[in-house]
C-alpha cells in the first residue's frame, strides 16, 4: 500500500505534464462489466457499471504513443439469492473510484492500436443495493470506504480503432489487490473490468 500511495501522485503529476505535451486530448466514456474475482471470473456475478474520464495521447514515435487517463470508475458485482422468505434478486456492490491508467499503445496502420500498461486508483464510495426480481432497489446501503482497501492497482490492456475525431474500442481491467479485508464478505475478490469505450477528442 506504501507503493501505492506514493506511485499515485506520480502518476496524476505525469497526466497533468503529458497533457499540456499532449497531441490528442479528448473525453471518454465506456460500459464497464465488473465482476471480482478469487481464482477466476464468474460471468454469474457480472454488474453493468460505466466510467468517465480524460485521455490525454502523446505520440514518441510513428507506432508508439503514451496515454495518460484520469477517469471515474464504477465498478464491483453482485450476487444472486432466491429463497422462500425474501424471494428472488441480487446484492448489488457499487465501488466507485477515481482511476488512472497509463497505457503504451502501439499503431498498427493508420487506425489500429493494441494498448497496454498499469494503473492505479483509490476508492471514493462503496454502497450495496438490494434490487428484487422486478427490478426494484429495496434498500441501499453505504459503507464506510476506510471498511475497504482504499487503493486500488493493477494492469489493463486492450485495443482500439481511432476515427476522425475520436477512438473506440474494447478494454480489460485486472485488479491486483484484494477490494476488502476479509470480513466484509467479498472472499479476497480484486477487481475484473470488460470495458466498450468511445472517446473525442477536444
Amino acid at each position: 500500500m506504501n507503493k501505492i500511495i506514493f506511485v499515485l501522485p506520480f502518476l496524476i503529476l505525469s497526466s497533468f505534464f503529458v497533457k499540456a505535451q499532449s497531441d490528442q486530448t479528448g473525453i471518454r466514456a465506456s460500459l464497464n462489466l465488473s465482476n471480482l474475482y478469487v481464482d477466476e471470473v464468474n460471468d454469474e456475478n457480472t454488474k453493468p457499471g460505466f466510467a468517465v474520464g480524460i485521455y490525454f495521447r502523446k505520440g514518441i514515435s510513428e507506432q508508439v504513443s503514451i496515454q495518460p487517463e484520469i477517469n471515474y470508475s464504477l465498478k464491483g458485482s453482485q450476487i444472486n439469492y432466491d429463497n422462500f422468505f425474501s424471494g428472488s434478486g441480487k446484492y448489488r456492490y457499487n465501488l466507485s473510484y477515481i482511476e488512472i491508467p497509463v497505457l503504451a499503445n502501439i499503431h498498427v496502420g493508420e487506425n489500429l492500436y493494441f494498448s497496454a500498461g498499469p494503473y492505479a486508483a483509490t476508492l471514493i464510495a462503496a454502497k450495496v443495493k438490494d434490487v428484487d426480481g422486478d427490478g426494484s432497489i429495496n434498500s441501499v446501503e453505504e459503507y464506510d470506504r476506510d471498511d475497504f482497501n482504499t487503493f486500488d492497482y493493477g494492469v489493463a490492456a486492450g485495443v482500439g480503432f481511432d476515427f476522425t475525431g475520436g477512438t473506440a474500442g474494447v478494454r480489460y481491467n485486472y485488479g491486483l489487490n484484494n477490494v476488502a479485508p476479509d470480513d466484509r464478505g467479498l472472499d479476497n475478490g480484486k477487481n475484473s473490468v470488460l470495458q466498450f469505450f468511445l472517446g473525442f477528442d477536444f
